[in-house]
C-alpha cells in the first residue's frame, strides 16, 4: 500500500518532467513546488517547473508530450496557447517500477460453456445480419423480453445486436471482412447462452456465412425475414425458436472458475487532465493483477496510443512490435487518405480537462495497460488467442473500440472517464472508473470506482489498482454495473466500418 498523508496541491509525474499537474484549481500569486505561478491554472492543467525555450520539449511523465511554441517562464501556465505537437518521442520505456505478484484472489464465479470458453454473463442474442433487419430484431427482443425473460431467471436477457452495415458495401475487401469476424466473434461469444440471428433475405451479408462452428442446434438458429411472411410474421416467428433457446441457456449455472478465463477489454473516454494521474494507471495495476494471475487484458484505439507506441513496442517480441509500428503506418495512410491526421487529438472536452496534445493524451492511455509484457498483437475483432496483456487495432471512437474488443472476446470491461462518459456494451458488463471525485459525486448514477482518492491524498495508485481487480471479479461473478441498473448496451454495438458504402 503507498496511501498518502494529505492531499496535494500539484503533482510531479515523473522525475524529468518540466511540468506539473494542478490537483486542484490553483490561483495566480501561489508558491507550489518551487515556483510562483503567474496566472490562474484549472484542475487538470499543467503549469512549467522551470524555463523552457521555444522549440524545447514538454515533458509529463518522464516523456515528450508537446513542443512548446514560445518561451515558457516558471510557473506559467502550460497549454495549447503555447504548446504544439511533437515528434520528439522517447525510443526507450519508462523504468523502476516492479510487476506485481500472483494476486491472493484468483477465482470467480462464472459460467462454464461446452467449448471451454467462460462467461461472465447469460445472455441471448438476437442479431441483425444487416441494417434492413434491425427494427425487426429489436421488435423481437422487445417481446422476448416481456414474455419469454419472466419465464426464465437464469436469463440475464435478449439483446438486439443492430447495425448499419450488410448491404451497399463490397463483398469482399477489407471492410466486408472485418464486418463477418466482428459478427462471427459475437455469434461466438461465451456470455451469450444462445444466439438468432435474422437476415432480410436478398442482402450482401447472407447469413448463411453465419453457420455455427461452436453451437448445438437447440442454442442457434437463423432466418431471413422474406422467407417467414414478413415483420410481424418473423416476430412470432422468432419468438417460436427463441423458446428452446431459452430452455437451455436457463439450464446454465455459475460455478467456481479460474481468473485465467477472464478476458479484460479496457477503454477510456471523456477524459481529462488526471486520466493518466489516476484512473488509468490504476487501472493498469489492475490489469497486471489480471495478468499475474493468467487472465488476459486487452489494449487498443490505435490513434489514442499515437506518440506512446514507442513504449508498448519496447515490451513487445519482434513479430508484435512489427505488427504494431504497421498499425500505426495504416493509421497515418489511412487518415490521410481522409483528409486528416493523428494529431487532431485531443476534442475540445479533453482540452477543456487539460489535455494538451495527443502525445500527452497517448501517453496517459497507454498507462492503463500496465507494465506486463506485450504478448501479441491482434487486428480488429480477431479472436484473442492466448492469455497476457495484449494489443488490438481499432479506431479510438469507443463504441466501436468496445465492440472490437468484445468481438475478440472480451468478457469483461474497464473503462475510464474525467469527463463523464455513459456507456455500457452487452453482452460484457462495464465498470466506470472516474479519474477524478468531482466527477464521482457530481455523476453517481454512471460512475462504480472514484479513482479521485489517488488525487485527495486518500489511497495510492496500487491500492486503487487492487480495488478495481476486486470489483473486476464480483462484476465477473455477477455483480451489477452502474451502466447495468440504468439499462445501457442495447445501442452500443457498433461494427467499424471501413470501406465505401455502394
Amino acid at each position: 500500500m503507498d496511501t498518502l498523508a494529505a492531499a496535494p496541491s500539484a503533482l510531479k509525474l515523473g522525475d524529468a518532467d518540466n511540468v506539473a499537474v494542478a490537483v486542484r484549481a490553483l490561483g495566480a500569486g501561489e508558491h507550489i513546488l518551487g515556483v510562483t505561478l503567474a496566472s490562474d491554472v484549472p484542475a487538470g492543467h499543467k503549469f512549467a517547473l522551470k524555463r523552457v525555450a521555444t522549440g524545447d520539449p514538454v515533458v509529463k511523465y518522464g516523456q515528450v508530450m508537446a513542443a512548446a511554441t514560445t518561451e515558457i517562464e516558471p510557473g506559467s501556465h502550460v497549454h495549447v496557447h503555447n504548446c504544439a505537437m511533437a515528434d520528439l518521442r522517447n525510443g526507450h520505456a519508462a523504468a523502476g517500477a516492479s510487476l506485481p505478484d500472483m494476486p491472493v484472489r484468483t477465482t470467480f464465479e462464472g459460467f462454464a460453456r461446452p467449448n471451454g470458453r467462460i462467461g461472465t454473463r447469460n445472455y441471448i442474442a438476437v442479431m441483425a445480419s444487416v441494417n434492413c433487419s434491425t427494427t425487426v430484431c429489436h421488435a423481437i427482443a422487445a417481446a422476448a423480453n416481456a414474455t419469454l425473460l419472466p419465464r426464465f431467471p437464469g436469463i440475464d436477457g435478449f439483446v438486439p445486436l443492430v447495425h448499419d452495415q450488410g448491404c451497399g458495401m463490397a463483398n469482399a475487401g477489407e471492410g466486408f471482412e472485418t464486418l463477418v469476424r466482428t459478427l462471427k466473434g459475437y455469434r461466438d461469444h461465451p456470455n451469450f447462452g444462445g444466439v438468432l440471428i435474422i437476415g432480410l433475405g436478398c442482402e450482401v451479408n447472407q447469413i448463411t456465412l453465419y453457420r455455427p462452428t461452436e453451437w448445438t442446434r437447440e442454442r442457434f438458429q437463423t432466418f431471413n425475414i422474406q422467407e417467414v411472411g414478413g415483420s410481424r410474421s418473423a416476430v412470432d416467428r422468432a419468438l417460436e425458436l427463441l423458446e428452446p433457446i431459452a430452455v437451455a441457456a436457463n439450464r446454465d449455472e455459475r460455478t467456481i472458475l479460474p481468473v485465467s478465463g477472464l478476458v479484460l477489454g479496457m477503454q477510456c473516454g471523456g477524459s481529462d487532465g488526471f486520466s493518466g494521474v489516476s484512473a488509468n494507471p490504476a487501472l493498469g495495476v489492475a490489469s497486471d493483477m489480471l495478468v499475474a494471475a493468467g487472465g488476459t487484458s486487452i489494449l487498443s484505439e490505435t490513434p489514442e496510443i499515437y506518440g506512446a507506441e514507442h513504449l508498448l513496442i519496447a515490451r513487445s517480441d519482434a513479430d508484435t512490435g512489427a505488427r504494431i509500428a504497421s498499425m500505426i503506418e495504416w493509421w497515418r495512410d489511412y487518415a490521410a487518405r481522409n483528409g486528416a491526421t493523428l494529431d487532431n487529438n485531443p476534442s475540445p472536452g479533453n482540452k477543456k480537462g487539460g489535455l494538451t496534445t495527443i502525445l500527452e493524451k497517448s501517453l496517459g492511455a497507454v498507462a492503463k495497460g500496465g507494465l506486463s509484457p506485450v504478448a501479441g498483437a491482434y487486428a480488429y475483432g480477431e479472436r484473442i488467442d492466448r492469455t497476457g496483456f495484449v494489443y488490438m487495432d481499432s479506431p479510438g471512437y469507443d463504441p466501436v473500440a468496445a465492440t472490437g474488443q468484445i468481438a475478440s472476446g472480451a468478457n469483461i470491461m474497464a473503462f475510464t472517464t474525467g469527463r463523464g462518459s455513459c456507456f455500457g456494451a452487452k453482452p460484457t458488463p462495464s465498470l466506470k472508473l472516474a479519474s477524478n471525485s468531482a466527477l464521482f459525486r457530481s455523476m453517481p448514477e454512471d460512475m462504480d470506482i472514484d479513482c479521485g482518492a489517488i488525487l485527495e491524498g486518500h489511497a495510492g495508485i496500487e491500492e486503487v489498482g487492487e480495488t478495481i481487480y476486486d470489483a473486476l471479479l464480483d462484476m465477473a461473478s455477477g455483480k451489477r454495473t452502474s451502466s447495468e441498473e440504468f439499462g445501457y448496451g442495447d445501442n452500443e454495438f457498433v461494427p467499424w466500418k471501413i470501406g465505401a458504402t455502394l
